[in-house]
């Protein structure tokens, strides 16, 4: 812990006493914790009020664990070495449902009950939030005592106020739940029909009948940095910048392009003042948003990056959005790899996602990277999206073949990257009704893919496991139910499929079920703003391939602006 501390620049430490402790839980490792910037924009609100201080807590390495265990340490902060169990309250970030059994392992080492029910006054308050918590916190239920619905800005320091000012456990759950943009899920009780299938959610003791996704209007008004620069993480001594949050693009398989609607640009002046104050020991400036190239002013940030040649990266590009400027000036920062997604390998499924590039304006990237001097190329494809056939893998194989046939053609011997995911169905989605592709099909079209591109040598594929991809279809979509068998396969020290079957479940028939439009479903009781019936037309649109143009101002098609 003292040797993380010491390679990190940023961190604040307050002594024992000063300020309320406010427990900060990433459920991974370190170094893919501290590369998560939701992560640090909280941590510098949380300890700007003057009376928190917040410290910061990961998943210890197999290692690690195995000696807390053997040692009973219980886990400690980073900050000044407190157990997790002395903390009033415990804030977690939850980005991905693989993440679920490792909050469970944190909580197990923190000595920290794992159902809230059974977590007594002077246990500490667990509050979870994040893009899962967000679009479906019900699999974690029974493990949290509230959830944060949405961005956590305002939200955090609501929840800390209402905690502060209550004077035991049932006071403060009730404060909570009153508060705009918080689920209390024991103020809940859930309802299912004699076949098992869920019917609904009915609020008890007062409590809202539907929940508020908070969002930031004014997105300037807050951090958008790093609060830690550190050398252990994914980027090292990178420091990273949030140029804008949301995307309007309307894709209709992404989560995040739903519930982090709609987008917002940060503003030119405050992104340049904060790179021009970075700390010092930076090595580079990561620039981060769920879509970086749409910000209007790119063209005009990266060229101040580069006249005072600063080095930067960007995550991705979109292939329709690269210009020869932005391609010269990434170049010139020392970017070697030029990433693209266009998750879709024939012009008909990219036309059904509403992906809006095509297979032009990947070549044009290409020989715009190839040009500047990038020579690697990673793309970035989903296999098994709604609607697929076979036809479409072999149509995927024959981009990705003639994309190294250009890269070539530019002389561009680099590496070509390949990496592929099975499609997800997530909530709040158009395609949330969707079932997952059936695992038996999935496998034979990742082979189509690995025997189309293994004769080529120049041609690297990575594969996600199935496996993973049933568990997060299952998560992403369940019920209360499903995060009984969780907790039953982390305390059992049983596989989570394995404690679905002996309640009756199967997994892949839970991933690969199909939804009725208009059916009840387990998160019906958030509002993100996005209305169901707009979900629904979007999906229509889907299965007929017709485009749905981006936000715009003025636009009231989908909900989420309608205030």
């Amino acid at each position: 812990m003292q040797t993380t501390r010491e390679g990190e620049w940023g961190a604040q430490a307050y002594p024992p006493g000063l300020r309320h402790p406010v427990a900060f839980v990433y459920p991974n490792v370190y170094h893919l914790g501290m590369s998560n910037l939701g992560m640090h924009i909280l941590y510098q609100l949380i300890n700007a009020r003057g009376d928190s201080a917040c410290e910061r807590f990961f998943l210890p390495d197999k290692r690690m664990q195995e000696e807390h265990i053997k040692s009973r340490t219980p886990l400690l902060s980073i900050e000044t070495g407190r157990p997790l169990a002395d903390f009033a309250v415990i804030f977690v970030m939850l980005s991905f449902e693989m993440d679920y059994d490792n909050l469970l392992t944190v909580l197990d080492l923190g000595n920290i009950k794992l159902r809230a029910a059974q977590r007594n006054e002077k246990e500490p308050l667990l509050i979870i939030g994040g893009p899962c918590a967000t679009f479906n916190p019900e699999p974690l239920a029974a493990v949290a005592d509230a959830f944060v619905i949405g961005e956590g800005e305002e939200t955090v320091q609501r929840i800390l106020d209402a905690v502060y000012a209550g004077s035991g456990k049932q006071e403060r759950l009730r404060r909570l739940a009153a508060l705009p943009g918080v689920y209390v899920p024991s103020y809940y009780k859930e309802q299912y029909d004699e076949q098992g299938e869920f019917v609904r959610l009915q609020p008890q003791a007062g409590a809202p009948a539907s929940i508020a996704r908070q969002w930031v209007r004014d997105i300037d008004a807050y951090p958008h940095t790093s609060a830690i620069v550190t050398s252990g993480t994914e980027f090292e001594d990178m420091y990273i910048v949030e140029v804008a949050r949301g995307c309007g693009r309307h894709c209709r398989f992404c989560m995040a392009g739903y519930c982090f609607r709609k987008p917002r640009p940060r503003s030119l002046e405050n992104i340049l003042r904060d790179i021009a104050n970075r700390p010092a020991r930076t090595k580079k400036v990561g620039l981060m948003g769920a879509a970086v190239s749409d910000h209007p002013q790119m063209a005009e940030l990266t060229a101040y990056l580069v006249e005072r040649q600063i080095p930067f990266s960007v995550a991705s590009m979109r292939a329709d959005m690269l210009t020869p400027q932005i391609a010269a000036a990434l170049a010139a920062s020392g970017q070697r790899t030029m990433t693209v997604a266009p998750e879709a390998g024939s012009e008909r499924m990219r036309a059904a996602i509403n992906k809006g590039i095509t297979e032009e304006h990947v070549y044009q990237a290409i020989e715009l990277a190839a040009a500047a001097g990038m020579r690697n190329i990673k793309l970035y494809y989903m296999i098994g999206l709604p609607g697929e056939e076979d036809e479409d893998i072999a149509e995927t194989v024959e981009m990705i073949l003639r994309i190294r046939k250009e890269m070539d053609a530019a002389g561009n011997k680099g590496e070509l990257v390949i990496s592929v995911n099975g499609f997800v169905p997530k909530p709040f989605t158009p395609y949330q009704w969707s079932p997952l592709c059936s695992v038996r099909t999935l496998k034979k079209r990742f082979k189509l893919l690995n025997d189309g591109l293994k004769k080529n040598k120049r041609i690297k594929l990575i594969t996600e496991s199935l496996k993973e991809t049933v568990i997060q279809s299952v998560l992403a979509r369940g019920d209360r139910r499903i995060g009984e068998a969780l907790l039953q396969a982390h305390t059992d020290n049983i596989t989570f499929k394995a404690a679905l079957k002996e309640r009756g479940l199967d997994a892949e028939e839970l991933a690969e079920r199909q939804l009725q439009v208009g059916q009840p479903l387990p998160w019906q009781h958030l509002d993100m703003g996005v209305t169901m019936e707009y979900l629904a037309k979007e999906l229509e649109r889907g299965a007929e391939g017709r485009f749905t143009p981006m936000c715009f101002d003025g636009c009231r098609r989908c909900g989420v602006c309608r205030e």
